[in-house]
């Protein structure tokens, strides 16, 4: 392996987190007078708590075969071929491309946290931006396999 980071979403985690103690606590409180009452807050809750463990961070591996990418518990992963790959340049996403799993103007965009991003552009005209927090060290890192 080349490069190896995890990404975490620290704020995303921190609010999914606040929404499922919220909706958790009030489904309990609920359930004390009505149990089918707390049904859809509690459904809620454990929701919102599985999304916490498959988009808290974001994790790329770039190896002289391929760039992997994988959200949280890596459930959710994407590969890229090292021979599909065209050229790679840093970037800076719009605040309103969000986070996730998102398709923008400019391809496919991964990410957890931040504005900033690693664009690859496949030759088959494909473009995908990665999100990174060390986006200087995975441009490096895809540079040095580009080559």
């Amino acid at each position: 392996m080349i490069y190896t980071h995890t990404q975490t979403g620290f704020l995303m985690r921190r609010l999914l987190g606040a929404i499922a103690v919220i909706t958790g606590g009030s489904g309990i409180i609920i359930a004390l007078r009505s149990t089918l009452q707390s049904i859809p807050l509690l459904a809620s809750s454990v929701i919102i708590l599985i999304c916490t463990l498959l988009f808290d961070s974001l994790t790329v591996r770039v190896s002289p075969q391929f760039i992997q990418i994988h959200f949280g518990i890596g459930i959710i992963r994407k590969q890229f071929a090292i021979a599909n790959i065209q050229n790679a340049t840093i970037v800076r996403n719009k605040w309103y491309y969000g986070w996730g799993i998102r398709l923008t103007p400019r391809g496919w965009l991964y990410n957890v946290a931040g504005l900033d991003a690693v664009e690859i552009r496949l030759h088959n005209g494909k473009q995908y931006r990665i999100g990174t927090d060390e986006p200087k060290e995975l441009h490096n890192a895809l540079n040095s396999v580009l080559t």
